[in-house]
């Protein structure tokens, strides 16, 4: 029997907060929470998903989106 491919690696989002949320609705805030962000300029990595993207679209205005395919 053939050998099965392996597979694919996964993709993974590196997120930077890089504008405050401070002015902004309580639900971006809590958005950003649940990215991880805690502080200006600090970075968390994510699996790209459907779930981050919509979380990401949300608060595109305060965030910087770097992606990278794992090694």
């Amino acid at each position: 029997m053939p050998k099965k491919a392996a597979p694919p690696k996964p993709k993974i989002l590196q997120i930077t907060l890089v504008k405050s949320p401070i002015g902004y609705s309580v639900r971006h805030k809590a958005t950003i929470r649940a990215l991880g962000l805690l502080r200006m300029h600090q970075t968390v990595e994510h699996v790209d998903s459907p779930t981050v993207r919509g979380m990401i679209s949300l608060v595109n205005h305060l965030v910087e989106v770097d992606e990278t395919v794992e090694a």
